[in-house]
């Protein structure tokens, strides 16, 4: 996980391992935090502060044992998110913890809970976790339709949700107003049906559709100075820190940086690169998901540098 040195006026950063442990079905366990302590009586995922010398791997591991009684024996990496309480500044570490051994339970009397990632809205967490429920829920891949005739887009989304992709967004730039709106009536309906979620982008958002979000443009995402109403899910395009600092600022759900390697259409752009990323991500106080020239491949590379996945016109369906 990127370290870098979040710093509040006169406070130092608090550095903290969590663990988002899953079980066989997929559930993740939470604990309430005792009611004495910083942001008591709210829903957490268990972890702790590093002590002197520690690694965030070994905390997260040495904190399980003590919090919840198991043994880790596998993490990845989620999420690395900084927050700023009026008398706090922490930075939250957190990893999938899906190989444990041992029955997980209280050891320190606090109530917990096995959920699933959808039910956790109706748990109260603390602020810093907002971003750590979005990451949790969301999947590891996002898929663009775009630049494709009418008549190939309903094979292309049929083909993504039998290859089990789950987030997507319409980007239908070069279709009329029309054609636009007859995909997407269809389209949601069959996304509801797969338990998928659809996005529109916000070049489309006078056209009156229905769907479980909208994703920003990242002029779009500039010219907003709060957050949209009426969306399960808002996402935007960014490009640079001011464009992710911005998106925070408006508590959107989400995320893309783009471009990280050069792409198909712009072969002579450079793009960022996994170090620029990396470092953007680790200021960013959202789930980011990586985009520009990527395939399947590079997914575990973006997560590796803190990102939430990879997005892709191609990947999903080459």
């Amino acid at each position: 996980m990127p370290n870098t040195g979040l710093k509040a006026a006169g406070t130092s950063v608090l550095q903290v391992a969590a663990g988002v442990v899953r079980d066989a079905q997929g559930r993740v366990l939470i604990a309430r935090r005792p009611a004495k302590v910083h942001q008591g009586g709210l829903w957490e995922f268990p972890g702790g502060k590093l002590e002197p010398g520690e690694s965030v791997q070994q905390a997260l591991v040495r904190e399980l044992h003590e919090e919840v009684g198991i043994d880790v024996l596998g993490i990845k990496p989620l999420i690395c998110i900084k927050h700023e309480y009026p008398d706090l500044a922490v930075q939250l570490h957190v990893f999938w913890v899906d190989g444990f051994s041992g029955q997980a339970h209280g050891r320190e009397g606090q109530p917990f809970a096995w959920v699933t990632s959808q039910e956790l809205d109706k748990y109260r967490f603390p602020a810093a976790n907002r971003a750590i429920v979005n990451a949790v829920k969301l999947p590891g891949g996002y898929a663009i339709l775009d630049n494709m005739a009418e008549t190939a887009l309903m094979t292309h989304l049929e083909k993504l949700l039998s290859r089990g992709v789950t987030l997507i967004q319409a980007r239908l730039k070069t279709l009329p107003p029309d054609s636009v709106r007859r995909f997407i009536r269809q389209a949601y309906s069959v996304c509801q049906a797969a338990g998928a979620v659809l996005l529109i982008n916000s070049v489309h958002a006078g056209l009156g559709l229905t769907a479980d979000g909208l994703h920003l443009t990242g002029r779009d995402l500039m010219a907003l100075t709060q957050k949209p109403e009426g969306y399960r899910w808002l996402a935007a395009s960014c490009h640079n820190a001011e464009e992710l600092s911005h998106a925070a600022d408006l508590e959107l759900d989400f995320a893309v940086l783009a471009p990280v390697l050069a792409t198909q259409s712009h072969p002579d752009k450079a793009g960022l690169g996994w170090a620029a990323f990396e470092r953007l991500v680790a200021d960013a106080r959202l789930p980011v998901y990586a985009l520009g020239g990527l395939s399947l491949a590079d997914l575990d590379t973006a997560c590796v540098a803190g990102g939430q996945g990879i997005a892709s016109i191609r990947a999903f369906w080459d």
